[in-house]
């Protein structure tokens, strides 16, 4: 019987994330050719790991159809170039499909019945935006099982406002700036080109290569963003400002056994110490991460102080601010989105949670006084998602 082992997080990527629609810089890009791309680019960057090794791909995607569809790790592994004899599958867990493709291959690696996998999402919301093609059953709202507009994620975020009146729009528009002006700090240094992997797209100009995020808006201020409307409801909370965008993308990350990193001589970036998910109201679906950290929390022994990095998803500023609120963690505090977050990056839903993990990856490297941090975001329909990681680099100190 295989015995149980350690699972890591050896590397991840991804690609620019761009604006939804025909304005947007992949309009004439594939979903499939996105993600493709970033898996291309993740193997070239991590040769010691032989591609007939990988057990396996998992591939999200929120809207399987068209572009998104065809078993999406299978399809592909095979345009990446792995061999024939590697499988793949696709997953749909809304937002938190990426992290769901980490948290499942995790478990057959934990158990001992792969050693090396792939694991990644993509989104093109440009080419199916959210709830495209769904066909949601009557009986939801004939037998009042969720609300009319459970699956207006705007409007699942203005009721966070309602339970929370401390959660103000001004609080939700200062978070959003800052985010904004954090990934533009992030940029300067150079903190997030380097997991990057640059696309060829094609519009009416010609050929071109995407290589930076296209959505951040560096000179957001307070003042523009309290002139923006609110599409949800009158004198609402909820603006294009303090919520994240819709986005295209893909990320794409190797997950593996700590044996097998030893094997293939690569240095892991992050090891899993647990991960939750938990179901909520659908109708208040942003405090989902409420109870999904709580739950990784116990599962791992620790408690929130023990946390010294978090990358939450900004599906929403209210959203993250109830998270904040809830384990009595400052707005501002400086362990929280330190790059910024998907306010100003972008959210292409199913993608989205493996790109978590590539800046706390990152942050980790740089931190090596902070030993666990935390991945976590909301997910529609009423669920939470949090994983869990520890520092390779921590050196004793902090927390």
């Amino acid at each position: 019987m295989a015995e149980r082992s350690d699972v890591v997080f050896v590397d991840g990527v991804r690609t620019p994330f761009g604006r939804a629609g025909e304005k947007g810089m992949y309009w004439q890009t594939r979903a499939d050719d996105l993600v493709t791309k970033a898996l291309i680019g993740l193997l070239e960057r991590n040769p010691g790991i032989p591609l007939d090794r990988y057990d396996d791909v998992a591939i999200a995607a929120t809207t399987q159809q068209g572009d998104q569809g065809l078993t999406l790790g299978r399809t592909v592994g095979l345009l990446a170039g792995l061999p024939k004899s590697v499988p793949g599958y696709a997953i749909d867990r809304m937002c938190a499909g990426a992290m769901t493709s980490v948290t499942t291959l995790a478990g057959a690696i934990g158990f001992g019945m792969y050693d090396v996998a792939i694991a990644g999402g993509v989104e093109h919301m440009g080419h199916h935006p959210m709830g495209s093609g769904a066909d949601p059953n009557p009986r939801f709202v004939a037998e009042k099982l969720v609300g009319a507009d459970a699956l207006s994620m705007g409007a699942t975020a203005e009721r966070i406002h309602d339970r929370f009146p401390q959660l103000t729009r001004e609080r939700s528009d200062r978070f959003a700036m800052n985010s904004q002006h954090k990934l533009a700090r992030a940029y300067e240094e150079g903190n997030i080109q380097p997991d990057l992997i640059p696309v060829a797209i094609r519009s009416e100009a010609g050929w071109g290569l995407a290589e930076r995020d296209e959505a951040p808006r560096p000179e957001t201020t307070m003042e523009g963003l309290a002139g923006l409307r609110t599409p949800f409801r009158p004198h609402g909370r909820i603006t294009a400002g303090n919520s994240s965008g819709l986005n295209d993308g893909a990320t794409v990350s190797i997950i593996a056994s700590a044996d097998a990193a030893r094997e293939f001589g690569v240095a892991p970036k992050m090891r899993m110490v647990s991960f939750a998910f938990a179901g909520v109201d659908p109708e208040i679906m942003g405090i989902g991460p409420i109870p999904s950290t709580e739950k990784a929390l116990r599962k791992a022994g620790l408690s929130i102080d023990d946390i010294g990095l978090f990358e939450l998803n900004e599906a929403f500023a209210v959203q993250v601010l109830s998270f904040l609120d809830h384990f009595a963690i400052a707005d501002d505090d400086p362990r929280v989105n330190k790059w910024g977050g998907a306010i100003a990056i972008g959210h292409p839903l199913a993608s989205s949670g493996v790109r978590l993990m590539i800046q706390l990856a990152a942050q980790f490297a740089q931190h090596p006084e902070v030993r666990y941090g935390l991945t976590a975001m909301c997910v529609g329909l009423g669920q939470g998602g949090s994983v869990i990681w520890e520092n390779p680099h921590h050196d004793g100190s902090g927390r």
